[in-house]
């Protein structure tokens, strides 16, 4: 099998920590992990590559593989792997989208000339700082029917059995849409909080179906928060307190991770004109 691609699995600075990171790695397709620079201009950037085969990571096998959970697992898993190791030796690293891929590494250079400004300004943006998500899931209590009520005549009101029924089901309806309501707002309290602690905030779409998991509750907020590394207890603390003591409202902080959602920005000629 011809191993004739390069993929690139993050840019960072060349430094003798980096360079030592790499050199035990493993890339997705079990292939040894190395640097490369920049083409011209002598530079402290580099790309963290490894060479994996054509038949795999081509254009139209790898829409094919994209298609096969359990390929996109493994190679989620092994992609990630590779930058968070790059992550714990210190560096200041700008993970790349999955299945980044060039030529040949002449091609892999190439980029890092073409746009070395934007990768540097990125990496000043986010050394020093980590990704923290924050899932905010709604589990409200709902009121059950009352037993033995629905379709007894309410000798307080007069009321026959039917409206009787009627006004216990507005009743519970009520109760049920204030807690709604008061989880409801105590998520926007924690998302206040949770800026007010962060950097910046991306957010994703909240997990519906099987994406949810067994969790119990609704999801009604799934971000990602950039956050000072030196922040992030402090982060944890803050929304966690947030949360407490309101009955129906469970929020999840995880991470510290590689700054995923906020490298990958839009290409400098893809971005609005001012």
């Amino acid at each position: 099998m011809t191993v004739d691609l390069v993929y690139a699995y993050a840019v960072l600075r060349r430094t003798p920590e980096a360079g030592a990171a790499v050199g035990p790695l493993r890339g997705v397709a079990g292939e040894p992990v190395h640097l490369v620079g920049p083409a011209n201009a002598p530079s402290h950037l580099a790309f963290a590559v490894g060479r994996v085969p054509a038949a795999d990571y081509d254009e139209a096998p790898l829409e094919a593989h994209l298609a096969d959970l359990d390929w996109l697992e493994a190679t989620v898993r092994s992609h990630h792997a590779v930058v968070a190791a790059l992550v714990a030796s210190g560096a200041a690293v700008l993970p790349l989208r999955l299945a980044t891929v060039y030529p040949d590494e002449d091609s892999a250079r190439r980029a890092l000339d073409t746009r070395r400004g934007y990768f540097l300004s990125l990496l000043d943006r986010l050394t020093g700082h980590v990704e923290l998500g924050v899932k905010i899931y709604a589990t409200p209590d709902i009121i059950p029917p009352e037993p033995g009520t629905q379709t007894a005549p309410d000798p307080a009101t007069g009321l026959g059995a039917g409206r009787a029924y009627l006004s216990i089901r507005r009743r519970r309806q009520r109760r049920n849409e204030e807690a709604w309501r008061t989880v409801a707002q105590a998520a926007v309290r924690v998302t206040e909080t949770a800026g007010a602690l962060s950097v910046d905030r991306v957010a994703h779409t909240p997990e519906r179906g099987s994406l949810a998991g067994s969790a119990p509750g609704t999801n009604v907020g799934n971000d990602a928060y950039l956050v000072r590394a030196d922040r992030v207890d402090a982060f944890r603390t803050g929304l966690l307190a947030a949360a407490q003591g309101v009955p129906g409202l469970r929020v999840e902080v995880t991470g510290p991770w590689a700054p995923y959602s906020f490298a990958l920005q839009p290409q400098p000629h893809e971005e609005p004109a001012a």
